[in-house]
């Protein structure tokens, strides 16, 4: 079992709770506009750490960190990228490729809402963390901890941080 802890769109805020949160965390995962190298470094040195670039992070995030990453965690064929859309409304830049070639996790941010659907059209979970940084029209901060067990995406809770 790989427990997992997922973020996004923390724009160069980095709440000390998450660590908390993610203590228990045998990787981080991160969703896009992490703001600062220095926030992904952070968490690299607490966790192993997987991401993707946002449309907000500069050059040097985008030098480490790719725009889509496919990955396998355990038996489950993961996507994660920043803009992708939700289920019936895919983004336009992953519309072809999820239809033909779907994973079983399609993880994204961008959007600020906190979503959790199971589009049974391609037999994927789309998960978006919502927000956990300061700045965006979000009024929660929020994160998501969850385990993947083989084949098994189990135990999903959903974490919200104090304040904004």
């Amino acid at each position: 079992m790989t427990r997992i802890g997922l973020i996004s769109d923390t724009h160069s805020y980095l709440d000390d709770a998450v660590f908390k949160h993610f203590e228990d965390r045998d990787e981080i995962w991160h969703a896009g506009d992490f703001g600062t190298l220095e926030l992904a470094d952070q968490l690299a040195a607490f966790k192993p750490l997987k991401g993707v670039y946002g449309n907000i992070d500069g050059k040097d995030v985008r030098l480490v960190y790719p725009e889509h990453l496919r990955f396998k965690c355990e038996d489950v064929d993961v996507w994660m990228t920043h803009i992708g859309g939700y289920p019936d409304r895919y983004s336009a830049n992953v519309k072809p490729e999820i239809y033909t070639n779907p994973p079983q996790l399609f993880i994204t941010g961008h959007s600020h809402i906190l979503k959790v659907i199971y589009d049974k059209k391609i037999s994927c979970l789309h998960i978006n963390p919502g927000a956990a940084g300061k700045q965006g029209w979000h009024k929660v901060r929020t994160l998501i901890k969850f385990d993947i067990n083989g084949n098994k995406i189990e135990n999903l809770n959903i974490v919200e941080l104090s304040g904004r």
